[in-house]
């Protein structure tokens, strides 16, 4: 269904059900919008009133004028046309939008714009309608949202690097030391995916269905996955930079297991784990309907993994090789 913005008749219908006490879910179902919409709509257009708190509230005239003049300032590009033909000259040029937004007041433009609100015009219906994209210097097929562009040193600290794991991780001297990944498929699967970890020092799989990426709900699946192994087993596992880890803190307070970053493109630090992915396409190629996937069937594919000799392991199996770890734990 195309995006249409909330308009002055149903913000008076979501001001008499909020004065009746009717709650969010229950508005959004009256009006036909998804809760979070509802949720959004008032927080964004809530009336404050300082010098009178009492009258602070919802109101659907207030919140549509509210609405109106912030979608007049995103829509500048729109109603502006002299500001807008010098922004599509300087794209054509090849130029970034922030490099157009800070030289506004250098190339005698009396209004301002910002970087964003360029990429928004960019990509917004009239600015595909140019193919004005296809002038930045890394298109994409929509705009990212400001959130999921933080820089990803903040997310996955210096400290955590690969680089400064101790030194007996990287020779697979002690049990217990992991590498993760999750295994993609095709978009028709949608969230869903299967994470995999590999013990470094005895090579031993573990693979199970993630029905969603986000990486609260991946740790979270993990730690469920990790939390029966003793302590010494769940040392540490090693990741990738990709954005469904970044909730790794989780693992150090809810299991005590560290976390060690591979370098940004570097797949190859961790390459038992990429080992095992290769291995397991072969039970689980890209076309897989994961839906259809029983827990049942995912241990099998384990079961196959780890019951085959290793040359590495002198021929022992992972099976047989994590058992005799265990085994010194107790």
């Amino acid at each position: 269904m195309a995006h249409a913005e909330l308009d002055l008749r149903e913000r008076r219908a979501i001001e008499d059900m909020l004065n009746a006490k009717v709650p969010v879910s229950k508005i959004a179902a009256e009006i036909g919008r998804h809760r979070s919409t509802v949720y959004r709509e008032i927080k964004r257009n809530h009336f404050e009133d300082s010098e009178l708190p009492y009258l602070s509230g919802y109101y659907g005239v207030s919140a549509q004028r509210t609405a109106d003049a912030r979608r007049a300032r995103r829509r500048k590009l729109i109603r502006l046309e002299d500001l807008r033909a010098h922004v599509i000259d300087r794209l054509k040029t090849g130029w970034t939008p922030e490099q157009i937004a800070g030289r506004l007041g250098y190339d005698g433009q009396p209004i301002r714009v910002s970087h964003e609100t360029i990429y928004a015009y960019v990509y917004s219906r009239e600015g595909q309608s140019e193919q004005l994209a296809r002038h930045l210097p890394s298109r994409r097929k929509k705009r990212q949202p400001c959130y999921s562009r933080r820089p990803r040193g903040q997310v996955f600290p210096p400290d955590r690097s690969i680089h400064q794991r101790p030194e007996h991780v990287k020779t697979r001297e002690t049990f217990g030391e992991w590498e993760g990944d999750l295994m993609i498929f095709e978009r028709s699967q949608g969230n869903m995916n299967v994470a995999s970890l590999v013990e470094r020092k005895t090579r031993y799989a573990v693979l199970f269905r993630n029905n969603d990426r986000s990486s609260t709900h991946l740790m979270n699946k993990l730690m469920d996955v990790m939390e029966p192994l003793p302590q010494p087993a769940r040392r540490s596992i090693t990741f990738d930079w990709g954005f469904e880890f970044r909730a790794w803190r989780k693992l150090k307070s809810g299991i005590g297991t560290e976390s060690w970053f591979c370098d940004p493109q570097a797949p190859w630090q961790k390459g038992s784990v990429e080992n095992l992915n290769k291995r397991a396409r072969r039970y689980l190629p890209r076309d897989t309907q994961l839906a259809a996937l029983s827990n049942r069937y995912m241990k099998a594919i384990c079961d196959r993994l780890n019951g085959t000799p290793r040359k590495c392991l002198r021929w022992r199996t992972p099976k047989e090789a994590f058992r005799e770890e265990m085994m010194k734990l107790r």
